[in-house]
């Protein structure tokens, strides 16, 4: 769970706030009336949470070179207006 705390406060703490991101581990919220506007992580989060969406774009990019080609049941087109088609080259 992160810390929250209003934009005009993290402002006068920012010292403070960065040394609870990186020593302390927090992860830190700053909001702007009521809502999140910014977060503060350690650079090692950071990393870690950009390595993790690679592995996400690389196992999405995985499935969808692996969906194989069906063909429509006879009648399907016409009945649901679809107006391309893929074709292998």
């Amino acid at each position: 769970m992160a810390y929250e705390i209003p934009v005009t406060q993290a402002r006068a703490e920012l010292a403070d706030l960065i040394n609870r991101v990186v020593y302390g581990g927090e992860r830190v919220v700053v909001t702007r009336h009521g809502k999140p506007l910014v977060a503060l992580v350690s650079a090692a989060d950071l990393e870690r949470l950009e390595s993790e969406s690679v592995v996400a774009e690389e196992q999405v990019i995985s499935s969808v070179s692996s969906v194989r080609s069906i063909t429509s049941a006879p009648g399907e087109r016409g009945r649901f207006g679809i107006a391309a088609e893929h074709r292998e080259r």
